[in-house]
């Protein structure tokens, strides 16, 4: 039902130092006795319902409920001969690990109605000490009563919210699976006709150079409209797919870094206004993985992120007071700088770095060309 080394309950209001205690508390009844037949009864059943309740958690099928029946006696034959009640919250809680509803229905009725009347009856059997503890076994009653439903829902619930949990993980990763289908999709119908005709008119242009100057001119001319064509349907395509915002970007590591107790100084436009939204992803995808390297690498306790635009070119300066990134500690390149200067390169862009003892200054650098596109166009 469970691994065997989780024999006191978790996650319960009742303290595992409790249940320690009514581990203990049986030998207080044993050694009440007169004589040491009894003593030794006692102490024999004891070890004997713990080695059930042990055995209990690590049997199937037939054995389980022989192990279950075993504690009901024995736990019936302590209220009745001892006075101790108790085994039964023991028993409360086994019940509560049941997996199966029906096999759970059933131990707890018998383990109800044989702890009623256990209690009832020691009062015949036990009865000075029947009225001295008589609230505990009021107590004791609830508790068989209310703690096998209890374990039993919150069991039922940690399996709910693993099986969702597990649903959730594997829902995405069917969308991720499905975007990357849908993007390769998306590629191949845009770009693969368009980039094989510009491959074959180029060997087409280059065999003709020489031959005929006019015809290898059309064909550079096709080739320069199959380009331009394949440019427009990308950034069409592109324009349906979610793109980091730099404004959005800029208020996510500004929290990161206050998390991290990182002074943070923010200066420049947060809203870039020449770029187009390929360029400004690439830069946000840039200012996003240096505040990473600076919260888990650099030590720094300040971090200044300034963005200047203009009509030619956007700069996005990030510096930071910590350790840089050629101490010992870390190696100059890594594999973020590198993702870094890979996306920049895709536009055009460059990555320049400036780090000593007293901090890190990264440079960002992309030339504008939204008056080309806008010509293109």
């Amino acid at each position: 039902m469970q691994n065997w080394f989780n024999l006191f309950p978790k996650n319960i209001s009742l303290s595992i130092y409790v249940w320690v205690i009514m581990s203990l508390l049986p030998f207080y009844f044993i050694f009440r006795s007169n004589t040491q037949w009894e003593i030794l009864l006692g102490v024999a059943l004891i070890f004997i319902f713990f080695g059930a309740y042990r055995l209990s958690f690590l049997s199937i099928g037939g054995l389980l409920y022989i192990c279950v029946s075993v504690m009901m006696l024995i736990s019936v034959g302590m209220s009745l001969f001892y006075g101790y009640v108790y085994f039964s919250l023991f028993i409360a809680f086994f019940i509560g690990n049941a997996k199966h509803k029906g096999g759970f229905i059933s131990l707890y009725v018998v383990h109800l109605v044989l702890t009623v009347l256990a209690s009832a009856l020691s009062y015949f059997t036990q009865q000075e000490l029947f009225f001295s503890q008589w609230p505990f076994l009021i107590l004791t009653i609830l508790g068989v009563i209310l703690l096998p439903i209890n374990t039993y829902n919150r069991r039922k619930r940690q399996k709910l919210e693993e099986q969702l949990s597990d649903a959730n993980k594997k829902i995405s990763q069917l969308l991720v699976y499905e975007e990357r289908q849908r993007i390769a999709r998306d590629l191949h119908d845009t770009l693969g006709q368009k980039l094989s005709l510009i491959g074959l008119k180029s060997d087409l242009a280059g065999r003709l150079i020489n031959k005929d100057h006019h015809k290898a001119k059309g064909e550079i001319d096709d080739i320069n409209q199959t380009a331009r064509t394949a440019l427009n349907e990308v950034r069409e395509m592109l324009a349906g797919m979610r793109i980091s915002k730099f404004s959005e970007e800029i208020k996510h590591v500004k929290q990161l870094l206050e998390a991290a107790a990182i002074e943070v100084d923010i200066q420049g436009d947060k809203k870039l206004n020449y770029v187009p939204s390929l360029v400004e992803d690439v830069i946000s995808m840039s200012l996003k993985e240096a505040v990473t390297n600076i919260v888990k690498h650099s030590q720094a306790t300040h971090c200044k992120i300034a963005t200047a635009e203009s009509e030619h070119e956007t700069v996005l300066r990030i510096e930071d007071n910590g350790i840089g990134i050629g101490s010992k500690k870390h190696s100059p390149t890594g594999h973020g700088l590198d993702g870094m200067k890979e996306r920049l390169e895709f536009v055009n862009g460059q990555l320049e770095i400036k780090s000593s003892d007293s901090g890190t200054t990264l440079i960002v650098t992309v030339p504008n060309v939204m008056q080309q596109l806008k010509q293109e166009g």
